[in-house]
């Protein structure tokens, strides 16, 4: 299964157009002014959002760009609703982790 969502959000990438920033995460990442973020890298990252979170998860994760400790909060919640979010965010980071790296070399 893991090896489908690689395969899909490679493709996807391919094909987004070249760094055109749109959506919660690509916007949340470009103004977070982290020194690595670019069009290129914060589009790919919206494309794995895209195919691995709802619109809402996307906007709980794209506040964790901005509040980083929200983030550690979800994470350390011990409410039903935030673990399974944090799980579904955590798929979310790893995919775009192996996805995206080749756009920042």
């Amino acid at each position: 299964m893991r090896i489908f969502l690689v395969v899909g959000a490679v493709a996807t990438l391919a094909a987004c157009g070249g760094g055109r920033v749109t959506g919660d995460v690509s916007k949340a990442c470009m103004s977070a002014g982290r020194t690595a973020a670019s069009p290129q890298l914060c589009s790919c990252v919206q494309q794995v959002a895209n195919q691995s979170l709802s619109n809402r998860d996307q906007a709980r994760a794209a506040a964790f760009f901005a509040d980083p400790q929200r983030a550690q909060d979800t994470r350390q919640s011990s409410n039903p609703n935030d673990r399974e979010f944090w799980g579904r965010y955590r798929a979310f980071t790893d995919l775009a982790t192996q996805v995206c790296r080749p756009v920042t070399a």
